[in-house]
């Protein structure tokens, strides 16, 4: 796209030259481009299962079958679970089971216990139910174990461990047509049955590893970060990894949780070898502790308006206050917000779509300028700071926030491995090989991430089979096919949470909470009409089906140009599993309303009750 001088003049002056910008963002996206896409990582099963073991739990655990009945089960007891089960309690349901995985719930902070873990949106945001738990966090980012007996105090107050298994593996889910119940079968024996599903898997929950060459060659130790073995580190989530003094130790990935574990890794270890594909952007995350006058200060309904003045201003929208005035608002009011407000004011009209378009990216080079000057201004080595400026636009990845993991660099003790876009070589029996050069290691540790861009059957590690034997894994090869998001046509009394065909938000708990509210309502209306079953119907789930289509076209092309990463399915946009394809491209704010109004109108269109 040329530059319209009078557009960028709208910002002042630029110290960058947009086409040459432009041009490295192209060159870093191509050199990363690889022909296998997801399948560059392996699915962690057989020889691999031992990363997904559970290393919180005691070895052992054992209990009989269950063969009985409850009216609600709620599959993952992550924030998704947690909030369906509270909705649910407040609407007076007393047969609710969760069923987990894990040893308690938490879903990602029951995993992610590596050091340093935290959230990347403010607590009084991202934590669900503070109002309702009259609970206000710690600090304005809350640390791993705040949030994980957080969720364990929500599962305590709506009485949600009640009923719950733990340590337990859904392996099939069938719908049985004649009692219009759910059986579900369970890698314990179990056989029991549910009036209502509802799919709180969460849509990162399944590690993911690297397929890099002779993975199973290395001798020394290894783990992934969503699984830490503090057994051989030591130390606990504040860091202190006394095990690691005499270590050379490796990690592979430079994303938002190596960002949070590299700094306490650099402290500890004789010698830390950060391996990097692509570095991520991070800029300021100035945490602190609660101020208890404010806390003291808030009124009634201080979560929910907070939680909506974040998600509209993230969400591209204005707002009179930036109630939580973090780098996340930041961006999206220098590169939407404030930015076009501007020059719209300057111009005295609106902007034309491609004027807009424009602005936009003008403003998002100018932000990412200033993350790569901060590179610069705090890494002592130039060619060190260099590898780890992020040459793409500010959304092509997560942004991260951090105010140690740069610093960490200038350690005689650290060496960043930059692969030059292309990962790393090989693994030996004694290291990890970057072109041709072998780097010796004690340790090796999986900061990879979780598998996305796969099938939802796959991520969840079982079938959902509906009416006439239909899976929901056929069902949905070509791609998902819902109402809302939350259900679909042949799977009567189930209902999905997380980003099947919702819209994704930047605060994930806020559309859990949303989408939690809205299966609630259709339940009560179960209740009400006193019938069997409720289910999308085939004109409902298309009209979704195409209103999706019609949407996601908005922001295809900008992933198509970004390097390759999980939110484009490593450089393949038009995966139909990807984290985007099926999301609501008009965003949250749009996709709430709709339910607010759908639910408004008592008409249910789209559901058949029967």
């Amino acid at each position: 796209m040329p530059v319209d001088t009078d557009i960028a003049q709208l910002l002042g002056r630029l110290d960058f030259d947009p086409d040459a910008v432009r041009d490295k963002y192209r060159y870093e996206r191509d050199k990363r481009v690889r022909v296998d896409g997801n399948e560059q990582y392996v699915e962690v099963k057989a020889e691999f299962s031992q990363y997904v073991d559970d290393p919180y739990v005691e070895p052992g655990f054992t209990r009989e079958p269950l063969f009985d009945e409850v009216e609600v089960a709620i599959i993952g007891g992550g924030f998704g679970g947690l909030l369906m089960g509270a909705r649910l309690r407040e609407a007076g349901v007393k047969s609710i089971r969760l069923i987990e995985k894990a040893g308690d719930v938490g879903g990602t902070w029951y995993w992610n216990r590596y050091p340093g873990a935290m959230c990347d949106v403010e607590s009084y945001v991202y934590l669900p139910l503070l109002e309702e738990m009259g609970y206000i966090p710690k600090h304005k980012y809350s640390f791993a174990p705040e949030i994980f007996e957080h969720s364990k105090a929500i599962a305590r107050r709506f009485d949600l461990y009640k009923d719950a298994l733990f340590q337990t593996g859904v392996t099939e889910i069938r719908w049985d047509e004649d009692r219009s119940r759910w059986i579900i079968s369970s890698d314990r024996g179990d056989r029991m049955t549910a009036r209502f599903i509802a799919m709180a898997n969460g849509p990162l929950s399944r590690p993911k590893l690297p397929g890099i060459p002779g993975i199973n060659e290395f001798t020394g130790h290894t783990f992934h970060t969503s699984r830490w073995d503090y057994g051989y580190t030591g130390g606990d989530s504040n860091g202190n990894l006394t095990g690691l003094a005499h270590k050379r130790v490796g990690i592979i990935g430079t994303g938002a949780t190596a960002v949070q574990c590299i700094p306490h890794l650099g402290k500890s270890a004789e010698h830390l070898y950060v391996f990097q594909r692509t570095p991520s952007s991070v800029d300021v995350r100035n945490n602190r502790e609660t101020d208890q006058e404010w806390a003291r200060s808030l009124q009634p309904g201080w979560q929910q308006q907070r939680m909506d003045n974040f998600n509209i201003l993230v969400s591209g929208g204005d707002q009179d206050v930036d109630m939580v005035s973090d780098g996340w608002t930041d961006i999206f009011r220098s590169v939407t917000g404030i930015a076009v407000k501007q020059a719209c004011r300057h111009l005295g009209r609106r902007l034309t779509p491609q004027e807009r378009s424009e602005l936009m990216e003008l403003a998002d080079m100018r932000k990412m300028e200033q993350v790569r000057a901060r590179a610069e201004a705090i890494v002592a080595d130039p060619n060190v700071a260099e590898q780890l400026k992020p040459w793409y636009r500010q959304f092509c990845k997560r942004p991260c926030f951090h105010d140690e993991y740069l610093d960490t660099y200038n350690r005689p003790n650290v060496t960043l491995v930059d692969t030059n876009g292309q990962g790393v070589q090989r693994l030996t029996e004694n290291g990890v090989v970057v072109d041709d050069q072998e780097y010796p290691l004690d340790c090796l540790i999986f900061a990879t991430g979780f598998e996305v861009g796969t099938s939802y059957t796959r991520r969840a590690g079982y079938d959902i089979i509906g009416r006439h034997g239909q899976t929901l894994s056929e069902k949905w090869s070509g791609g998902l096919r819902t109402l809302h998001g939350l259900q679909t046509n042949g799977f009567p009394n189930c209902f999905f949470l997380g980003f099947t065909q919702t819209a994704i938000t930047v605060s994930v708990p806020h559309a859990l909470n949303e989408q939690a509210k809205h299966v609630r309502h259709i339940l009560d209306e179960v209740a009400r009409r006193g019938v069997a079953t409720v289910e999308a119907t085939p004109e409902g789930e298309q009209g979704w089906v195409d209103e999706i289509h019609a949407k996601a076209r908005l922001g295809m092309k900008f992933y198509a140009d970004c390097t390759p990463g999980y939110y484009n399915s490593e450089g393949k946009a038009g995966n139909p599993n990807g984290l985007f394809s099926g999301s609501y491209g008009e965003g949250p704010i749009k996709f709430f309303q709709i339910l607010d109004e759908w639910r408004a109108d008592k008409e249910f269109s789209g559901v058949n009750f029967s």
